[in-house]
């Protein structure tokens, strides 16, 4: 299935929104962490340094952002949470049907 361009529009205006609130999660799990006092302050910038670095990799924090992987990388950041089907409701009824058909399959 092809996405509309007002899809299309709407994707890229709500990625960045999505990303954010993920990444303030992020920090807050960094912060517990770091307010961990069981552990070495070498210890925690270890782990830290190797957190971040695996994390902004992942597609929940950076992605390239392509017209034809679009319903891809939203049932993509559906599987990791980053979102919610529900937050799909300004989508097109036909984008919300695919990604629904989408995430079905792959139970």
């Amino acid at each position: 299935m092809d996405i509309s361009k007002k899809d299309w529009k709407l994707f890229r205006e709500r990625l960045s929104d999505w990303q954010e609130n993920y990444m303030k999660g992020l920090v807050k799990e960094y912060v517990d962490f770091l307010n961990d006092d069981t552990k070495h302050a070498s210890e925690k910038f270890w782990e830290l340094e190797k957190r971040i670095k695996e994390d902004k990799h992942h597609p929940r924090v950076i992605m390239e952002m392509s017209k034809s992987e679009a319903i891809w990388d939203i049932v993509r950041l559906i599987i990791l949470k980053v979102i919610t089907y529900d937050d799909l409701s300004e989508f097109s009824d036909e984008l919300q049907q695919e990604v629904k058909r989408i995430l079905e399959i792959s139970r």
